[in-house]
């Protein structure tokens, strides 16, 4: 089977609205220190892009976590294959995440650095997709787009560890 890729979300309008969340994230850390934790590998785009126009003080770290292995759907079984460097107590910790699906990485992620004790966790998606939610307990605070239930690529996101480069958001079609 051949991938075809349709462009769902394209490269100006992505970082139209980084700029968006970015002012909104400074607006409510204000004065504040913020450590910016990334989830690899799809969310470093993301994060790298959205760091840079943050008018705060930001500290960056980052966790390995999989349940996707090389299939277009989650396993269910999230493993930590990387845990944080340093430690977040007492910090105000902003998850950042390439894309929200099912719920079920997230919530663990949360369960785990929320045990850890930061003086807050938020959590902020490029993509969020709740006709997939599972997790019901995992609610963004920030959240740069709502796309329908599709198998997305680009801007950090991959099939079988291809498509990341891509600047833009596209929707993966099979043909044979």
């Amino acid at each position: 089977m051949k991938e075809m890729i349709d462009v769902m979300i394209t490269e100006a309008a992505i970082q139209k609205r980084i700029e968006e969340l970015a002012e909104e994230i400074s607006h409510d850390y204000h004065g504040l220190t913020l450590s910016l934790i990334c989830v690899l590998k799809g969310g470093v785009i993301f994060l790298s892009d959205l760091s840079r126009k943050l008018a705060v003080d930001v500290e960056m770290d980052f966790m390995d976590v999989s349940s996707y292995g090389s299939d277009t759907v989650s396993s269910g079984i999230v493993r930590i294959d990387k845990d944080l460097a340093r430690p977040i107590t007492g910090k105000h910790v902003l998850l950042i995440e390439d894309i929200l699906d099912t719920g079920q990485t997230l919530s663990r992620l949360i369960r785990h650095l929320t045990a850890q004790n930061p003086a807050s966790l938020k959590v902020c998606t490029l993509l969020d997709k709740p006709e997939r939610r599972v997790a019901q307990d995992v609610v963004p605070e920030y959240i740069g787009f709502t796309i329908p239930d599709n198998f997305v690529v680009g801007y950090g996101l991959d099939y079988a560890q291809k498509y990341r480069q891509l600047p833009y958001i596209g929707a993966v079609r099979f043909e044979k």
